[in-house]
């Protein structure tokens, strides 16, 4: 999954290298080169493919934080609890 961004930024990298070594090129033009035309981009994807991935672990930790709620609560319902044995009295 990882072998397109890393081919993106090795290109955007030679961009910037190939810039920077250019008689009419700058350090500071191959700087920005790598970062529009490279990091940028590349970041933006990969944080834009990772979204349904971070939706799903969501979900999940969700799921389990409820599953955890319902075990520790045995008498969730909304009634009062109730003895199990009923109080004996003393007739006087």
């Amino acid at each position: 999954m990882y072998i397109v961004p890393i081919a993106w930024l090795y290109v955007a990298l030679m961009m910037a290298v190939a810039e920077a070594t250019n008689s009419n090129g700058t350090v500071l033009g191959a700087v920005i080169t790598f970062f529009l035309y490279g990091a940028g981009p590349v970041a933006l994807v990969v944080y834009l493919m990772g979204a349904p991935a971070r939706r799903r672990a969501i979900k999940a930790r969700e799921a389990a934080e409820l599953a955890d709620a319902l075990s520790v609560q045995p008498d969730a319902g909304r009634h009062a609890a109730a003895d199990a044995v009923t109080p004996v009295r003393k007739e006087p």
